[in-house]
């Protein structure tokens, strides 16, 4: 964003910043020369061309490589990255998910850029090398298209299959829309590949409502990509003059060590994500979101939370009643892990109930982000947290279905189990 002043609250690390569109002063500013190119797109053109922009500007360093397997709501991700005739590249066609992490772990280990994209089951098919690929610290990005996991099968969205995922050591992003989506991606491997990081990072989207429907990007010449991606250095990569083995048994004390130091990995995020998007900011001349961004929260008395394309709808209920005087406001949370709880708490004020809407479920618990914001306002007794499970198997998130459950948090007096949207029959 260029000029003008914001609504919203963009909060990372506990910090708050308000968008004033103000460029920082250090860095090559932005010239109109090097304007982006806008076009109509699918989300998921939009990712398959940003994924190719990162693997091409590694060209000069080891190139870029990855894994490439067909499911839906993704495929045309990895259907646009075979096409794409990069300088020093290659997308490799497997015969499964697991193997296609399998190509990225390899193409990390040698120090290549590594990328791939996958949705629902063929996620849970891959969970062994994902987790493989984090305790390793291979900077891989991989694109999420959340579809909901089957049987029965369903190809709807529903953010089950990343958040299956949260215990592994891989960072978190989810998108609302086209444009946060190219963005976050390249955010992505600039976090991921940092040294003070070296983790990898899912970007995940809705699958359909964004994988499939078309809107106007903001698509970035090669020229800034390449500024702004510094070259990929995997500092444990294989290199034959000095052989190694990776994987090899370890005793629990060097075990409980790694776990350690991908905590301390995990807890330097913030810094370095602050760093990746003023210097997105520099380049591209817009800033993309932080891990929450608040929005009307200073004088809320109720405030709900919701990721995804869940968070647009929620933006014009939020504006809706506002202009009616009522005291409501929103958070959308991009980024799951790393959880920032001090930045959470800062982001939802000084409301006095807080809503979750959850397009997940853990069963026998509830919705999955509840559990995280739970937990963070634990301190806080004068707090009611309640928890909303809706749009489950690709059901829709109305603003109709947004203003049933502001209506039901405004006059709740205790916390409930999780409530469940009523789904027609």
């Amino acid at each position: 964003m260029r000029g003008g002043v914001c609504a919203g609250r963009d909060l990372h690390g506990g910090a708050v910043r308000r968008e004033t569109g103000d460029r920082p002063e250090a860095g090559p500013p932005f010239s109109p020369e090097e304007a982006v190119a806008r076009a109509l797109m699918t989300g998921n053109h939009a990712a398959g061309h940003a994924l190719a922009l990162a693997g091409e500007a590694n060209r000069a360093a080891r190139g870029c490589a990855g894994g490439a397997y067909p499911i839906t709501p993704q495929t045309e991700i990895i259907e646009y990255l075979r096409g794409f005739e990069f300088s020093k590249g290659r997308i490799v066609a497997v015969e499964s998910e697991h193997s296609a992490m399998a190509v990225c772990m390899g193409a990390s280990l040698a120090g290549a850029r590594a990328f791939t994209a996958s949705s629902s089951n063929g996620l849970a098919y891959m969970t062994e090398n994902v987790f493989a690929a984090g305790y390793l610290r291979l900077p891989i990005v991989m694109i999420a298209v959340n579809r909901t996991l089957g049987p029965p099968w369903n190809i709807w969205v529903d953010q089950g299959d990343s958040l299956a995922l949260r215990d592994a050591p891989w960072l978190q992003f989810y998108t609302d829309s086209h444009q946060d989506l190219v963005d976050t991606i390249l955010v992505a491997f600039r976090v991921a590949e940092d040294r003070r990081v070296l983790l990898p990072a899912i970007v995940a989207l809705d699958g359909f409502v964004v994988s499939h429907t078309q809107m106007a990007v903001d698509i970035p010449p090669q020229e800034l990509v390449d500024r702004y991606l510094p070259p990929c250095d995997v500092p444990h990569r294989l290199r034959p003059e000095h052989p190694a083995t990776v994987g090899g048994l370890t005793w629990p004390r060097e075990t409980q060590h790694q776990r350690h130091e991908i905590q301390r990995a995990m807890e330097r995020v913030p810094e370095v994500l602050a760093e990746a998007r003023d210097e997105f900011e520099r380049v591209f001349g817009r800033r993309p979101d932080g891990a929450f961004r608040a929005e009307h929260t200073d004088d809320a008395d109720a405030v709900l939370i919701a990721c995804n394309t869940m968070a647009r709808t929620l933006r014009t209920v939020v504006a809706r009643r506002r202009r009616a005087g009522e005291r409501a406001g929103m958070v959308k949370a991009k980024l799951f892990r790393p959880f920032l709880r001090d930045a959470l708490r800062d982001a939802v004020g000084p409301a006095t109930r807080v809503g979750v809407l959850d397009r997940n479920h853990s069963p026998g618990s509830g919705g999955i982000f509840w559990q995280e914001v739970a937990a963070t306002l634990q301190g806080r007794p004068d707090v009611l947290v309640q928890d909303y499970v809706v749009g489950i198997g690709g059901g829709d998130v109305t603003p109709e279905v947004i203003d049933g459950i502001l209506d039901d948090l405004l006059v709740r007096e205790h916390a409930a189990e999780p409530v469940w949207q009523e789904v027609a029959t």
